[in-house]
C-alpha cells in the first residue's frame, strides 16, 4: 500500500494536539466509556522501542487498597519535597495541586522490563537505558492518543519506586517509570497549568537547539 498523504490540513492539526496536550491535575469523575481505556494502551504498541522490545508494562490500578498505598507515597514524598523548599517557592508549592489521585477515574502504573526477550538485545548493549526510553516513548503515544480522544492524562512522579512496586505486588526486577491518572479534565487549558500559577515559563521555540 503506498504512504498515507499527511497533508497541511492534517499537520495543522497534530500541532494543535501537541499544543493541547496537557499535564492534568483536576479531574471529573466520569468513568471512561467501555472500552476506551483498552482502546489506548493497544494504540501504545504503536510506539517505538529499541530493538522492537516493546518493554514497557501497564498496570491497571483499580483496587482501592492498592491506590490508599500509592496515595500515601504520595503524601510522604509531598510532605519531604516541601520541607525542602523555602520562601516565595515553598508558598507557590504548597498551592500547586500536584495529583489527581482522589478523582481521576482511570490509574496506571508504568514499568519497564529492564532485560526484556522480546528484541534478541538489539540497540541496548551500550546503551541499556534505552528500554526505560523506549517506556516513556509509549507514554507519550498514549499521551496524544488519550488527548485525541478529549481524555486527559496526568503523571505523578512525586512517589517511591519500590513503594508502589510493593504496593502493586509486581516483579521486583520491573523498573518503576510512571504512575499515570487518566479521565475527563475538569477543564481545558492551552497554558500549562505551571505557567498560569507562576511556576516556571515555557522556553522559546528553539532556544535548545545546540548547532555544531
Amino acid at each position: 500500500m503506498p504512504p498515507p498523504d499527511f497533508d497541511a490540513a492534517f499537520r495543522d492539526q497534530f500541532t494543535t494536539l501537541l499544543r493541547w496536550r496537557r499535564d492534568v491535575r483536576h479531574f471529573r469523575p466520569d468513568p471512561l466509556p467501555g472500552g476506551m481505556l483498552r482502546e489506548l494502551l493497544a494504540l501504545t504498541e504503536l510506539a517505538p522501542s529499541v530493538g522492537l522490545s516493546q518493554p514497557w508494562r501497564f498496570a491497571i490500578v483499580g483496587d482501592p487498597a492498592r491506590r490508599a498505598m500509592v496515595r500515601a507515597s504520595f503524601e510522604a514524598c509531598n510532605a519531604e519535597a516541601l520541607a525542602g523548599l523555602g520562601g516565595e517557592r515553598a508558598g507557590l508549592y504548597a498551592r500547586l495541586k500536584l495529583a489527581g489521585l482522589d478523582s481521576a477515574p482511570c490509574h496506571l502504573a508504568v514499568f519497564v522490563d529492564p532485560e526484556p526477550e522480546q528484541g534478541h538485545g538489539l540497540g541496548r548493549r551500550t546503551m541499556p537505558e534505552t528500554v526505560a526510553y523506549s517506556a516513556v516513548t509509549a507514554i507519550h503515544t498514549l499521551w496524544l492518543a488519550a488527548r485525541a480522544h478529549g481524555v486527559g492524562v496526568g503523571w505523578v512522579s512525586i512517589l517511591e519506586p519500590a513503594a508502589v512496586t510493593s504496593a502493586l505486588d509486581l516483579p521486583a526486577s520491573w523498573r518503576f517509570v510512571a504512575y499515570l491518572c487518566l479521565g475527563y479534565p475538569m477543564d481545558e487549558q492551552e497554558v500549562p497549568e505551571l505557567e498560569r500559577e507562576g511556576w516556571e515559563t515555557r522556553r522559546a521555540t528553539g532556544q535548545t537547539v545546540i548547532p555544531r
